[in-house]
């Protein structure tokens, strides 16, 4: 009995990084722009925007 409660814990410990692990995943893009603001950067592009509008 003491095997399968440790083999759950450690299941559903996995389980729990495993959802933690998809929600950083699916919010990448937000997370990344919350940091830039930070930094001083309101907006971080990679591109140039003058020079695709010429």
């Amino acid at each position: 009995m003491k095997v399968a409660r440790l083999v759950l814990k450690i299941v559903g410990a996995a389980l729990a990084m495993a959802a933690f692990t998809c929600l950083i995943i699916a919010f990448w893009d937000k997370l990344t722009g919350c940091l830039s603001c930070f930094k001083g950067d309101p907006h971080s592009d990679d591109y140039d925007d003058e020079v695709l509008y010429e």
